[in-house]
């Protein structure tokens, strides 16, 4: 079982020779590790619509043939690209070979956009996320403003052994929401910062957040694996 991060969203969980990308946003992240052309996945996850998150999703899975699963409007859009897709929603939970995936509210927006002057392509609901593999829950937030029910997902599908949570602010939750966030509404095992320094609208220090946290916090850089 491994769990990393490779900068902006993107987390990959590798579990019984299977591996999982959530948000697999490379090409034009200055912040990830990864290569688009080279990485390989089984199964790709996307909380939402948004550029940022959807990302390089079309062209790996047909590279790679992985399956996409994804909320369903947005699941449409991807699989009219010629891609196998899951379609799911908000409350759903569903089996895979590597674990399971539980889709959970995100308080955000999601749309896609294919250019410049393009109109935007409605992809339903934002989403959070929550993973159970080789023993392990993850529950990754997805892009979201703090919101009172973190606490009844944490109850009712925790305790989670690694919390995902932005702290990039402007556009998602910034540091003092996400140390709230955290500490009083989710209580996760491990918290991993993510959805900052990405663009300049969402600078901030993640050494900061860790600080102000009573929960234990591992600030990755892109590449490397949460520690248990």
């Amino acid at each position: 079982m491994k769990i990393s991060y490779h900068g902006h969203s993107i987390v990959i969980v590798e579990n019984d020779g299977f591996k999982l990308i959530v948000d697999p946003f490379i090409t034009g992240n200055e912040l990830t590790d990864l290569n688009a052309d080279e990485v390989e996945a089984d199964y790709i996850v996307l909380t939402h619509g948004h550029n940022d998150h959807v990302g390089d999703t079309v062209e790996i899975a047909k590279r790679t043939n992985a399956t996409v699963i994804a909320p369903v409007e947005l699941a449409d859009y991807i699989g009219s690209n010629g891609v196998e897709v899951v379609a799911m929603n908000i409350g759903g939970k569903n089996e895979f070979e590597f674990g399971s995936v539980k889709f959970v509210h995100a308080f955000h927006s999601s749309s896609y956009t294919l250019g410049e002057d393009a109109d935007l392509i409605y992809t339903g609901m934002p989403t959070g996320i929550i993973i159970e593999a080789g023993g392990k829950k993850i529950y990754h937030a997805g892009d979201t403003g703090i919101f009172g029910d973190m606490k009844l997902i944490s109850d009712l599908n925790g305790p989670f052994d690694v919390f995902f949570v932005p702290i990039g602010d402007n556009f998602t939750m910034g540091i003092d929401d996400a140390v709230y966030a955290t500490d009083k509404l989710v209580q996760p095992k491990i918290a991993v910062p993510v959805h900052y320094n990405t663009f300049p609208p969402i600078k901030q220090d993640p050494e900061t957040f860790k600080n102000k946290l009573s929960t234990e916090c591992q600030v990755l850089e892109a590449g490397e694996e949460v520690k248990f």
